[in-house]
């Protein structure tokens, strides 16, 4: 502690200091702190982007396109190795790592193989999720498994791979991220007989109940209080829930089924709103009201032509930015859903959004790292330099240092850049 701290004003102050610089420099889960892509607004951010930022660190990694989260300084992340998948713990200073522990066996397609979604980081322990559903609460320490589940053995689920055509979690791999919130953790199991959402106490893997059913698609979950009531929000295949967080009660549910049944995006939370996207019924919000004891969801807007394919967008102030359908980067009144500009040259058909305070970092599923400002009335272009190899998988962003994997089929990377001046 600070030896400036003495009396317990000051030590109360120096703890809250120390709280929020930690908090500064995470990034803890799937799209950030929050899980809604914005940097803390007390955490160091670049006003530029350099030619070429700096690289603190790389290294040649094992396949997959789950992002890496960070606590504390240590980084997780995971990949395929020896036909496993396995948890990695780094350095986050250096790169070093200090522990990795196989958890699952690896799945591979046509795109390479290796995990699809993000672990995260909760206090002395992560939680991790393979391909084929073996899910996992290992001790950040030392990696060793405090418990687990096998959405094979404990619910019945068929793990089938790409020789069938519906792009469900069966097919293609669990990519869809859990959430945790306060003792309990939200796992997307994805289970046709009562398992869709499944919800455990975070620290013993006592399951507290389970609901709907429906299978999973790629899409990660969401915890937020909408129209006083929080709620687990999922875009399954097949439709957009919403379920009562605390008994796991359905509370509305808005079918969606799209072509193949690929739901990809993060369901997007602002205010008591929610908003999907897909490539096949563009972007649409829905307004959860008071409906008696309970409540209700209802269409607020829907914008067809915006057919965020994989992207899932971001929301600053009244607008949403994101990937658009063309090539593009889009803005769209989050009110009205009109669109508001859109710029082309932006990879091919997915982009990871990171807000900056007042400007917006996109990574391009073709390398290219691009700030703009988070401005509705107009594009306006603030730096673009070439970072990387393709890439489908979102970065992480703690105290000024940008973590991005590479790698499509090979070639996989995980560098550490430092982005400020």
């Amino acid at each position: 502690m600070n030896p400036l701290c003495h009396s317990p004003l000051a030590i109360l102050l120096c703890l809250l200091l120390t709280i929020t610089s930690l908090r500064a420099s995470d990034w803890p889960q799937w799209r950030g702190p929050e899980r809604n892509g914005h940097v803390p607004p007390d955490a160091p951010v670049p006003t530029t982007l350099a030619s070429e930022p700096k690289v603190l660190w790389r290294l040649n990694i094992g396949g997959g396109f789950s992002s890496p989260v960070i606590q504390n300084g240590k980084l997780v992340y995971l990949d395929a190795q020896d036909g496993k998948e396995v948890a990695h713990l780094l350095d986050a200073k250096t790169g070093k790592e200090l522990w990795r522990v196989p958890f699952g066996d690896a799945y591979g397609d046509e795109w390479g193989a290796g995990p699809r979604s993000t672990p995260i980081m909760d206090g002395d322990r992560v939680y991790v999720q393979s391909c084929k559903g073996e899910f996992r609460c290992l001790n950040l320490a030392d990696g060793k498994v405090i418990w687990g589940t096998s959405f094979t053995k404990d619910f019945g689920i068929v793990f089938v791979g790409s020789k069938v055509l519906e792009g469900t979690a069966r097919r293609r791999g669990n990519n869809g991220s859990g959430v945790v919130d306060g003792d309990r953790i939200y796992v997307p199991v994805g289970c046709t007989n009562g398992a869709t959402i499944v919800c455990y106490d975070k620290r013993t893997g006592a399951m507290f109940w389970k609901s709907q059913d429906d299978e999973a698609a790629f899409s990660s979950l969401m915890v937020a209080t909408l129209a006083g009531v929080k709620h687990v929000v999922m875009l399954t295949p097949d439709a957009l829930i919403g379920v009562d967080a605390a008994n796991g009660k359905l509370l509305w549910r808005l079918p969606l089924e799209t072509y193949a049944k690929r739901h990809v995006a993060t369901p997007v939370i602002f205010g008591d709103c929610v908003m999907a996207n897909s490539h096949t019924f563009g972007l649409l919000c829905l307004k959860i009201t008071k409906d008696g004891d309970g409540v209700k969801a209802v269409q607020n807007w829907v914008n067809k032509d915006l057919r965020i394919n994989i992207a899932t967008p971001v929301v600053v102030g009244n607008y949403v930015y994101g990937h658009g359908p063309k090539k593009d980067f889009v803005c769209a009144d989050a009110r009205t859903g009109k669109q508001q500009w859109a710029q082309g040259g932006f990879g091919e058909n997915y982009s990871s959004i990171v807000v900056l305070g007042k400007n917006l970092l996109a990574l391009t599923d073709l390398g290219e790292l691009i700030l703009v400002a988070a401005d509705p009335a107009k594009y306006s272009e603030l730096g673009r330099t070439h970072v990387c190899g393709k890439t489908w998988s979102h970065p992480a962003y703690a105290d000024g240092k940008l973590y991005v994997r590479e790698g499509l089929r090979d070639a996989w990377k995980l560098t550490c850049f430092n982005l400020l001046p």
